[in-house]
């Protein structure tokens, strides 16, 4: 069984539909389509949440207006046959219904996720209203009877499996499904999601579950390249990554793959392509167990990343000193990036400001605190990268004009990080391009 999933960009306009009509019946394969919601949907759905989180609902119903709107002319566009016209209008009603009503709803949380929910269960109804058109025999799967989280937000892999095989032995025969990425149900049995670009997290769990052959990623960019095209010229794709390569760069920057997606392919051991819907012959990024040569593949980039020093004589050598500092980010669930110390500092990196102002107040107990924000993590990936001869003065050879706030080395074999000001962002880009595949 092949799992393939296709970005917003790849539903988001009738004639793509078309173009995945094709691509998805060119063999025989039994197959699961993952849709993620029609482009900027999601973002329109967020506007929506937000501005009734506000108790504006004026600016709520003129969103939901707006984007009603969009769809009558999508559908107008996709469908040609009066009958499933009629469908695609009547499911329509029945989604902006909702969204009409919930301006009269006390807001809340859950509210706002049964908000975001709607545009992946609309994008996939109406793909499959136009397969009914095409005579294309599928069956539309509900995700959110077998995508679930525990209550720590962990995806319930065995359940997932469980639920999912149950539903598949009904429709015995069929080669065909479509179903929803992103959303879920969460331990409550609340509408959840999987949080921004969690399409990709959901094939990659489905794939699990069923022992698939193959997940398929397609977005609009001919796999995963080996620099930011939209800053460097000239980059190449990357042929072929390793689960530990891939993760790294998903996880650092790499947009093109949701850093999740990764784990269940590696522990489960099924490979992964990235492929461009728009040019379906191109060979893309095929990721499995093995890397195929050491040495660099690609260079990726991390925005909106805070620095944090913490400069303290006194306690720096202390036993369980890092222990305590460790332990405040733990308390308010912020993930750390980087770490180096000295004698007398440590200094690390956080993606997730949130809870800054408290982490600072609770950390200024153990020494004086000092903080840059809008900087960026440059992180150089390759099988055994940091094992390659010569690499490390390569790098600072290329950034001569560049200052250099802190430096990773070691920490993992496939991995060399560095931190600049988001202001040097594309200047290192570009000299890392031309001193390291030039």
């Amino acid at each position: 069984m092949k799992i393939m999933k296709f970005g917003g960009t790849s539903v988001g306009k009738p004639e793509r539909m078309a173009e995945i009509r094709k691509l998805i019946t060119k063999d025989d394969e039994t197959k699961i389509i993952v849709l993620s919601a029609l482009s900027g949907t999601t973002n329109a759905l967020t506007e929506i949440s937000d501005a009734l989180s506000k108790g504006d609902r004026e600016e709520a119903k003129k969103r939901i207006d707006a984007l009603e709107s969009h769809y009558q002319n999508f559908i107008v566009e996709l469908l040609k046959d009066e009958t499933y016209f009629k469908k695609a209008k009547e499911t329509l009603a029945e989604h902006f219904e909702f969204l009409n009503i919930i301006l009269k709803i006390s807001y809340s949380e859950a509210l706002n996720k049964d908000i975001l929910a709607q545009g992946e269960l609309l994008s996939t109804k109406l793909f499959s209203i136009y397969l009914n058109e095409q005579e294309i025999a599928h069956v539309w799967l509900p995700a959110l009877e077998f995508m679930s989280i525990d209550q720590n937000n962990e995806p319930q892999v065995a359940s997932i499996r469980e639920k999912l095989s149950k539903l598949l032995d009904i429709h015995k025969g069929t080669q065909l499904f479509v179903t929803q990425g992103y959303i879920c149900r969460n331990a409550k049995g609340e509408i959840d999601n999987l949080k921004r670009g969690g399409s990709d997290y959901s094939a990659s769990l489905i794939a699990a579950a069923v022992d698939a052959s193959v997940c398929e990623i397609w977005t609009d960019i001919s796999g995963m390249h080996n620099n930011d095209p939209r800053v460097v010229k000239d980059t190449k794709p990357v042929k072929h990554l390793c689960f530990e390569e891939a993760a790294e760069l998903a996880y650092f920057g790499a947009k093109i793959l949701h850093p999740a997606s990764i784990w269940p392919a590696q522990y489960f051991n099924f490979p992964v392509r990235l492929l461009n819907t728009m040019e379906p012959d191109a060979p893309g990024t095929l990721i499995e167990r093995d890397s195929d040569s050491e040495g660099v593949k690609a260079i990726a980039a991390k925005d909106f990343i805070t620095a944090i020093k913490i400069k303290s004589s006194r306690m720096l050598l202390a036993y369980g000193f890092l222990r305590k500092v460790f332990e405040v980010f733990e308390k308010y669930q912020t993930s750390i990036d980087m770490v180096t110390t000295s004698e007398v500092a440590v200094s690390l990196t956080i993606d997730n400001d949130t809870y800054l102002n408290d982490i600072i107040r609770e950390l200024e107990m153990f020494g004086s605190i000092e903080i840059d924000k809008a900087q960026t993590i440059v992180s150089i990936v390759g099988y055994h990268v940091a094992k390659t001869e010569n690499l490390l003065a390569k790098v600072f050879d290329s950034l001569t004009e560049i200052p250099v706030r802190m430096v990773s080395f070691g920490g993992s074999q496939h991995n060399i990080s560095i931190l600049v000001a988001h202001e040097h962002k594309e200047k290192t880009l570009q000299l890392l391009s031309h001193g390291l595949f030039d």
